[in-house]
């Protein structure tokens, strides 16, 4: 009979982590590093001096931030340089806001919290949409309204929005076109899902206890864009 030629294969559960357990913190700080300079470099270029994220309590924006705040660092400008602006609305619960204020707020970032539900609502008669149908249209008018707010704001201070989505979101289109896929520089769209997480793993085991006990509730927190009601 024929020899059996099939080629088999192991794949890792997470194959951009280094094998080398050792070797894991080294790579991170290598990543986020990366990740800061890029931004840095950016901003330089453009002349620029006010990084604006919008933060969510999820792991993508808390590492945006983090970026930002190291950015910053690396320009020799205050944290409070960075807006982080929370816009909670119809699913926001009262843990990922938290969660996005004190993690801002603990870097020296400036906080704004603007609340999104009467702008989404008065959008929702302007185009004689049901509030009731939670449809597709319930779920993107929020994230295009919170995509204007950020766009605006860093119109104000002379800014620029950065993205937030990471690589996994992109590759399957996990975004909402005209919404979150749009920002003037995005500081997570090469690094997938998994690395996203393990980067900000590292953040916590070398940061305060303050700031690590909340980046830690964050990495526990699961995952929604949360743009439907708990309920």
């Amino acid at each position: 009979g024929l020899e059996d030629t099939t080629l088999t294969r192991k794949f890792s559960k997470y194959p951009y982590r280094p094998a080398d357990e050792s070797q894991y913190h080294a790579a991170a700080e290598r990543l986020l590093n990366m990740q800061a300079a890029s931004l840095v470099r950016r901003m330089r270029y453009a002349d620029l001096k006010f990084p604006v994220v919008g933060i969510s309590g999820g792991v993508d924006s808390t590492l945006a931030v983090i970026i930002c705040a190291k950015a910053a660092e690396m320009m020799g400008l205050p944290a409070s340089n960075v807006t982080a602006v929370t816009m909670p609305c119809f699913g926001t619960t009262d843990r990922t806001k938290s969660n996005a204020i004190i993690v801002s707020e603990q870097l020296g970032a400036t906080v704004r919290v603007i609340d999104i539900g009467e702008s989404v609502m008065q959008h929702f008669k302007d185009i004689d949409h049901d509030p009731e149908n939670r449809n597709v249209v319930y779920e993107n008018a929020q994230a295009r309204e919170r995509t204007q707010v950020l766009m605006d704001i860093a119109n104000q201070s002379g800014g620029l929005v950065i993205g937030t989505g990471d690589l996994s979101e992109l590759a399957l289109g996990w975004a909402t076109y005209n919404g979150d896929h749009m920002s003037m520089y995005a500081v997570n769209c090469s690094v997938p899902k998994t690395l996203v997480r393990y980067i900000v793993q590292y953040e916590a085991a070398s940061s305060a206890p303050a700031l690590q006990a909340v980046l830690l509730d964050i990495l526990d927190t699961p995952v929604s864009p949360e743009l439907l009601p708990a309920d």
